[in-house]
């Protein structure tokens, strides 16, 4: 292979260089043309939207939770604060039978908690014990079925000891199917 090193070599190089750069449309783009042309997506995407939705209906039952939450301890510290105190010492007790109704009500909540979590746990156990009834049905008629139609393709295959099909399966097969068509055809009509 013979190097050029002559101006017509570099003229020819040249020219090879722009014609790429005008087909490839000029001088590619700088780092930041490229990252912002890729960060502002003008495409609809629904999964995307779909996502979005999701995200705010969400959040929108987070802060309805929060709030809720919120009322029901300030409904209790007013309930609390209304209790008129005579004594000081009754205020002592008043704060220590605060102090247990707290605890109480902690306990309270978590007894709700576990039933919750036991309701709940029992009724995913019914459901997955449904789930598994149907497979378990599904199974053993899809077992039966192929029982059936092996059953049936030994009879369809039977041979007489001089290689002959048996006829009386076949034509057995042919009367059942053509007594199905016609019950299934007369209650199509009624």
């Amino acid at each position: 292979m013979k190097r050029r090193h002559s101006k017509d070599g570099e003229k020819v190089a040249g020219e090879k260089k722009k014609k790429n750069l005008q087909r490839l449309g000029g001088t590619g783009l700088s780092l930041e043309a490229f990252a912002n042309a890729k960060s502002t997506n003008k495409h609809y995407n629904p999964a995307f939207k779909k996502k979005q939705m999701e995200f705010y209906k969400n959040a929108k039952y987070v802060s309805k939770y929060k709030k809720s939450l919120k009322q029901q301890n300030q409904q209790n510290h007013i309930s609390s604060a209304v209790k008129p105190a005579a004594d000081q010492n009754q205020t002592r007790d008043g704060d220590q039978m605060d102090i247990k109704n707290k605890n109480k009500s902690k306990n309270k909540k978590k007894q709700n908690l576990e039933e919750l979590y036991e309701k709940k746990r029992q009724e995913e156990e019914q459901a997955r014990t449904e789930r598994e009834a149907v497979i378990q049905t599904k199974k053993e008629e899809r077992e039966k079925a192929e029982a059936q139609r092996k059953e049936l393709r030994a009879k369809m295959f039977k041979k007489t000891r001089y290689g002959q099909p048996v006829m009386k399966y076949r034509i057995e097969h042919l009367l059942q199917t053509i007594q199905g068509s016609s019950k299934n055809s007369s209650n199509d009509t009624n």
